[in-house]
């Protein structure tokens, strides 16, 4: 399997959060100002989400990277983390064999697929 994923891995949006690992993931967000430097932002996001995988309360990337290719057959060609009113999802796009570019919607915190689509 090839995957390369995209930089950053996660994006993530400033917006409020209810459950779990989300505050945590926004506040590194919400927290990064002028003064400090993309790459200092960047590295607290990605420690978040880190430590939410930790505690369980976000899906390893591995193993969301099974849960899609084994609804779509290729190669991974880009994953992003985003937030969603209801949580926090992981897009998966693949390149597949035709050629095609699709793309798989994944639950981050309960691996349910829930859309795949053309991209």
């Amino acid at each position: 399997m090839r995957a390369t994923l995209a930089l950053p891995l996660a994006v993530v949006l400033a917006i409020p959060l209810a459950y779990g690992a989300y505050p945590a993931i926004a506040d590194a967000y919400q927290h990064s100002d002028h003064a400090s430097s993309k790459a200092e932002h960047k590295r607290a996001e990605q420690d978040a989400i880190r430590q939410a995988v930790q505690r369980g309360e976000l899906l390893p990337l591995p193993r969301v990277l099974a849960i899609a290719q084994a609804k779509v057959r290729g190669d991974v060609v880009k994953v992003e983390l985003e937030h969603e009113s209801w949580g926090i999802k992981y897009e998966v796009k693949i390149l597949t064999p035709s050629g095609r570019v699709r793309e798989v919607e994944i639950n981050a915190r309960t691996g349910a697929v829930l859309k795949i689509e053309d991209d």
